[in-house]
């Protein structure tokens, strides 16, 4: 197992900040899973797990011992949701193409309904992962913000990623949000290729909306069968 140990502890020092050979490759999978996910494949959701797995690691500090001394609970939680969300995701684009002649996800907006609810879910997901987080602490000396900012990075990505195994254009949206604040927290806490990949990802979602947004508005083919359209309708 030393092969394993060195590269799970193997280091670069970029612009003399210290990082995880980890955050730079755990990163590189989730761009290519948001790839996936903006051309509606299958594909996108396994190659995301592999990314969520080694970023637990990265931002679960204390645990792990990473060079930035700091573990974001908001962050690292996070990914343990994208596991188990990317295999509900993974099921149902399955199922979608398997009833609808090809097409892995038909991208439609959430109705007035389904909206209300997630709001609502969020509001209340961030007030209690605010009192949770707090109430744990960070394992450092934390600002007030930092336990709310982290609580709405952990509550927007779930709901984001819940929106994206359904097939609704909000989730573009959610990742928006999500990246503004995310991107200036982990630029204060020095998880710079994160911070980097984030605004990446800020360009990227604006673009993954404009064409699901796109493809939202097109008639689809006859015949064409689309459970996410019969379920919380």
């Amino acid at each position: 197992m030393n092969w394993f140990e060195t590269a799970f502890a193997a280091h670069l020092t970029i612009g003399g900040a210290e990082i995880t050979v980890r955050e730079v490759v755990g990163n590189g999978f989730g761009l290519a899973s948001a790839i996936g996910g903006l051309r509606r494949k299958v594909w996108a959701w396994p190659v995301g797990i592999v990314g969520n797995l080694l970023l637990f690691t990265v931002f679960l500090g204390v645990a792990f011992g990473n060079p930035q001394g700091a573990t974001l609970y908001g962050q690292a939680a996070r990914q343990v949701f994208f596991i188990a969300a990317s295999v509900y995701g993974w099921h149902r684009w399955r199922q979608t193409r398997a009833t609808s002649g090809g097409e892995a996800v038909i991208p439609r907006w959430a109705t007035a309904r389904e909206r209300a609810v997630y709001l609502t879910a969020a509001v209340a997901g961030v007030l209690v992962c605010f009192v949770t987080f707090r109430s744990i602490g960070a394992g450092f000396p934390a600002a007030w913000w930092y336990y709310l900012a982290d609580s709405w990075i952990f509550v927007g990505s779930v709901l984001a990623t819940y929106a994206m195994a359904r097939g609704w254009v909000d989730f573009w949206l959610c990742w928006i949000a999500v990246d503004l604040i995310g991107v200036p927290e982990l630029l204060y806490f020095r998880f710079y290729p994160s911070a980097v990949l984030y605004a990446v990802y800020g360009a990227f979602v604006v673009w993954g909306f404009v064409v699901w947004l796109r493809i939202s508005r097109r008639p689809p083919p006859v015949g064409l069968h689309d459970p996410a359209m019969t379920t919380l309708a």
